[in-house]
C-alpha cells in the first residue's frame, strides 16, 4: 500500500505533464514561431483557401503544368489514403499503368521529346508529392503554350523563377512546386488581359 501511493502520484504527474503540458506547449511555440506551417502551409486567393504547398493537386486541364501521378485511391491526392501503391516494379500492373501514362501524356504534349520524365509517370511512396523536377515542368512547356498562347521562353522563365533547391543542396534535388507555378501561370494571363 505505501508503494502503491507514490506510483500512482508519479502516474498521474507524467500523464499531466506528456499528455497535457507538453502538447499545449509544443503546439502553442508552433503557432507562434511557424504559424504558416502550423496551419498546413495554405495558399489562398481572393481570401480563399486553394491549396497547400505541401500536398499535390490533380491538375488535368491542357493549359495547367500537371503533376506527379497520385496513388492515392479512389480521389487522387487524398491526404487520408496517403500510401504508395505497392507495385512491385516487377508487377505487370504497374508496367501497364506506366505504358499508359506514357501514351496519354505523349498525346497530351505530342511536340515534347518522346522520354517522358519518370515522375510524370510513377507515383511517389506518399502519392501527395506537390513538386516535379524542373525538366518534368519544361517537357509540358510547348503544350501550355499553345493551349495559353504564351511564348515557350515566358514559362521557361517562369519556371526558374519557381525552382527551389533545398538547402544544403546535397539533400536534395531542386523541384517545382506545381501549385504555385499555376497560380503564376494564372497571374501571368491576369496581366496581359
Amino acid at each position: 500500500m505505501m508503494m502503491l501511493r507514490p506510483m500512482i502520484v508519479v502516474l498521474l504527474l507524467l500523464s499531466v505533464l506528456t499528455g497535457i503540458a507538453y502538447p499545449l506547449l509544443t503546439n502553442a511555440l508552433s503557432a507562434l514561431l511557424f504559424n504558416a506551417q502550423a496551419n498546413g502551409s495554405l495558399l489562398y486567393r481572393d481570401q480563399q483557401a486553394v491549396g497547400s504547398s505541401l500536398i499535390g493537386q490533380n491538375f488535368t486541364r491542357g493549359d495547367y503544368f500537371w503533376g506527379r501521378p497520385s496513388a492515392t485511391s479512389p480521389t487522387p491526392y487524398a491526404t487520408l489514403a496517403s500510401a504508395g501503391s505497392n507495385l512491385a516494379g516487377s508487377n505487370p500492373a504497374l508496367d501497364q499503368a506506366v505504358a499508359a501514362r506514357i501514351t496519354a501524356l505523349r498525346a497530351a504534349n505530342p511536340e515534347s521529346p518522346a522520354r517522358v520524365p519518370v515522375e510524370l509517370v510513377t507515383a511517389s511512396g506518399s502519392g501527395l508529392d506537390p513538386q516535379i523536377s524542373p525538366a518534368a515542368a519544361r517537357w509540358q512547356i510547348p503544350r501550355i503554350a499553345r493551349a495559353r498562347g504564351v511564348p515557350a521562353e515566358t514559362l521557361e522563365t517562369l519556371i526558374a523563377a519557381h525552382t527551389e533547391t533545398p538547402f544544403p543542396a546535397f539533400i536534395g534535388a531542386p523541384g517545382v512546386n506545381v501549385l504555385q507555378l499555376n497560380r503564376a501561370l494564372d497571374a501571368l494571363n491576369k496581366d496581359k488581359s
